[in-house]
């Protein structure tokens, strides 16, 4: 199993990014994917999940009506589009499959500043 993340970068408050993870090494149109975040000294934060054919997703809270979750199986990739960032959404961004047990990518960095 593989996840690689990108997309991440610094943006200014109340900018946008797109982040992407491509999977592979299993069957990715028959897999949850989830979105996580992690700032240092605190624990990782789930951020949003997509079911395997995409019809059901889910939020944190904190990113609700401004985070979009995403997949295209053709592609094996999931997607997070995030719209109207803020300060404390800066943080390492992770990609997760849970096949047999956890995976989870390298992170990729999201830093909001002016």
């Amino acid at each position: 199993v593989q996840l690689v993340e990108s997309g991440g970068g610094l943006v200014q408050p109340g900018g946008s990014l797109r982040l992407s993870c491509a999977a592979s090494g299993f069957t990715f149109s028959g897999t949850v994917m989830y979105w996580a975040r992690q700032v240092p000294g605190k624990e990782r934060e789930f951020v949003a999940g997509i079911s395997n054919v995409g019809g059901n997703t889910n939020y944190a809270d904190s990113v609700k009506g401004r985070f979009t979750i995403s997949r295209d199986n053709a592609k094996n990739t999931v997607y997070l589009q995030m719209n109207n960032l803020n300060p404390e959404d800066t943080a390492v961004y992770y990609c997760r499959a849970d096949v047999g047990r956890t995976y989870w990518g390298q992170g990729t960095q999201v830093t909001v500043s002016s």
